[in-house]
């Protein structure tokens, strides 16, 4: 038994999570925040057989897609005014951890 956790950007969270029950994974949702730009973020609980991390791994990778975003960044002072650069930074993707599980119980 496997415990995949599954940190997933809250924008790509509806299809990941659609596309896992659709095959039949049984996920756990949880809204959490964090990260460089304390963005919203969904982690995920993903209780699985061994045989099935393959295939839950290849949809959480297929539907959680990086992307490039604009950020101000305040680069300091020039007199009285505060100059903000824009720094490009890369946004989503998942974060994921796959753990052994010694006991599963579903009470």
């Amino acid at each position: 038994m496997k415990l995949i956790i599954a940190i997933v950007n809250s924008e790509d969270a509806s299809a990941v999570l659609s596309e896992l029950t659709s095959k039949g994974f049984s996920v756990t949702k949880l809204s959490t925040s964090g990260g460089f730009l304390r963005a919203g973020n969904v982690t995920m609980l993903i209780g699985l057989e061994e045989e099935k991390v393959a295939e839950a791994l290849s949809v959480i990778e297929e539907f959680s897609c990086q992307r490039k975003q604009q950020i101000p960044v305040n680069s300091g002072y020039i007199g009285d005014s505060l100059l903000s650069v824009p720094v490009e930074i890369t946004v989503g993707g998942a974060t994921v951890f796959v753990l052994d599980v010694e006991q599963f119980h579903k009470l």
